[in-house]
């Protein structure tokens, strides 16, 4: 007897609610890890024992097809449960359980006979429109059995340039039931993540999109040079030295292979590459060595995804940067299965990812059509601040021209952002330079209090802002009272015009350092703690005390950020 969790249960009521009260088709989205391995076998069982039904499980590679079987079995006799893939070389037609690869059968509708429940395992890869397997498959085997239902299963309810899965004119169309990573984790059916303190994002806008996809070449080009390659494996054995099976991710053949060399030549340990091209029996001999505990380190190129079932992996390196939310959760995913011994899985991201896309609790989508499905990706201006879609070259707001890309902007250090929403991350950045401006709120009257914005640049284009409130009142003018005179033997001044002019003319203690408080999920990062350099002397009263005036470059901007709070 198999006993589901309380979550698989509630996931076969609410298709069986579905089912029962509505036409159309549902879903179920459990994350990766969750088991619905454990769902599939029960949702066979159940139409063929209690309602004396057939029922065909569709998945597209010989290891979910495999995995699911097992299942089906765990719930049904072996002898119930058939078995249709080229590459398990096994071609079933007849059992009341048929669990099938697409590419297999999608031609094939008719020779497998009537179905009742057609159930999809990996339902994200559904194509929405045009003449895809799956499509093709359906329409013929509702042609034999014009009432077939439709069940999907997922871990990402999303597409990458088509948004959600489920629509009204889509194969399947509504979510019936879907649990999150955190609940799981606080729950404790999956492994909890956490992630490096390193630098906070990977620079990716010299990349161009190809395809709702960053250009493959180019992404191979940007992180496969040798200084990077170098910097991002030490950072890998140095973190990993007590972790038992991590899986790396890489952009390319070339630039796995290289990676592997790295870890094998400079580092001394024994590390396998798997690519697409990889000889099934070799593939299995590695996989074999890496889940038995004789190979630490295994590096594979868009492979060991979906359907790679490994519990004992403990860390996560993501060396490539992607636009797809989907792949994003997947790799990430690898980490999220329970293992004896294994406390939590870290997860290194080289490739800004985090930051792209969101924690993987609670990922940003852009729906087909722009409606409020999430935030695209996008990067800011560092000339005006304005946000804008990560393809511009030129700044449309205020015509800044983004530089080049260049070879060092990869990651040398692991991103230190949350993976989980709600995780906390403090990190300390060297200040380069500091700026000073007068904010004036947008849409606000003239008469209205101004703020000094403040800019720290922490990196290539990349900078770090706070507002100082000198012309409000009552606790944010308290906070901009201490906050000068941490910095200044000046008077506190009364104007935000006045405190950029004293900023501007040495009259500040210099910022060396900034710690950054950020908390996954949401929008806005805090600085928490500051360095100094040597104190100004103090000037003699009436040195340079003209009438405040703001240079040309310093006048409030109508592109302006919104101050966060």
């Amino acid at each position: 007897m198999v006993t589901l969790r309380p979550y698989q249960e509630a996931a076969v009521s609410a298709v069986y609610g579905h089912l029962s009260a509505r036409e159309d088709n549902p879903c179920v989205v459990i994350p990766t890890g969750g088991g619905k391995g454990v769902i599939v076998g029960r949702i066979c069982a159940d139409v063929v024992e209690r309602w004396n039904g057939r029922i065909l499980v569709l998945t597209h590679v010989k290891e979910l097809v495999d995995q699911n079987a097992g299942q089906a079995a765990r719930f049904l006799s072996p002898l119930l449960v058939g078995v249709n893939s080229a590459g398990l070389k096994r071609r079933d037609l007849d059992h009341p359980v048929i669990i099938a690869g697409i590419q297999s059968v999608y031609q094939k509708a008719c020779d497998l006979g009537r179905f009742d429940i057609v159930l999809i395992d990996e339902a994200h890869l559904i194509p929405p429109e045009g003449e895809g397997m799956y499509q093709t498959f359906l329409r013929d085997a509702q042609a034999v059995n014009p009432h077939l239902r439709v069940i999907g299963l997922t871990a990402t309810p999303f597409r990458l340039k088509d948004g959600a899965i489920c629509g009204p004119d889509n194969i399947l169309n509504h979510v019936c039931y879907e649990v999150g990573v955190k609940e799981l984790i606080r729950d404790g059916f999956l492994s909890p993540l956490i992630s490096k303190a390193g630098k906070a994002k990977a620079d990716t806008t010299g990349l161009h999109i190809r395809a709702g996809e960053f250009v493959a070449e180019e992404v191979e080009r940007l992180c496969d040079a040798d200084d990077l390659v170098r910097a991002a494996c030490s950072e890998i054995v140095e973190q990993t030295r007590e972790r038992k099976a991590c899986l790396l991710f890489a952009a390319g053949v070339t630039h796995a292979e290289h990676v592997a060399e790295v870890l094998r030549s400079i580092h001394g340990v024994e590390v396998a590459c798997i690519f697409g091209q990889t000889p099934d029996g070799e593939r299995d001999r590695i996989i074999a060595r890496f889940k038995g505990g004789e190979l630490r380190y295994l590096v594979n190129v868009a492979v060991l995804t979906t359907g790679f079932d490994a519990p004992q992996v403990d860390c996560v390196a993501l060396l490539r940067p992607t636009m797809s939310a989907g792949l994003y959760y997947q790799m990430v995913g690898r980490g999220f299965r329970l293992a004896p011994g294994k406390s939590d899985c870290l997860v290194l991201d080289f490739g800004g990812n985090v930051l792209r896309h969101g924690p993987v609790d609670a990922i940003s989508i852009t729906e087909k059509d722009g409606r409020d499905g999430g935030q695209a990706p996008a990067k800011e201006c560092p000339q005006c601040q304005a946000v804008i879609a990560a393809g511009f070259a030129t700044c449309p707001q205020c015509g800044f021209q983004f530089p080049p890309p260049e070879r060092d902007q990869h990651e040398r250090e692991a991103s230190s952002a949350g993976v989980l929403s709600g995780q906390v991350t403090t990190t300390e950045y060297v200040i380069r330079d500091t700026f000073f401006a007068v904010h004036q709120k947008r849409g606000a009257l003239l008469d209205a209090p101004k703020s000094l914005r403040v800019e720290y640049e922490i990196g290539l284009n990349r900078y770090q802002k706070e507002w100082v409130c000198f012309e409000h009142t009552g606790f944010a003018r308290g906070k901009a009272e201490a906050w000068w005179r941490a910095r200044s033997r000046e008077p506190v001044p009364s104007t935000a015009a006045e405190a950029c002019r004293l900023g501007n003319d040495g009259a500040l203690t210099p910022t060396t350092h900034i710690t950054v408080r950020t908390v996954a999920g949401e929008d806005f990062e805090r600085i928490t703690d500051y360095r100094f350099g040597p104190q100004p002397t103090s000037r003699e009263p009436g040195d340079d005390r003209d009438e405040p005036t703001i240079s040309t470059a310093l006048q409030p901007s109508a592109y302006d950020d919104e101050p966060p709070f």
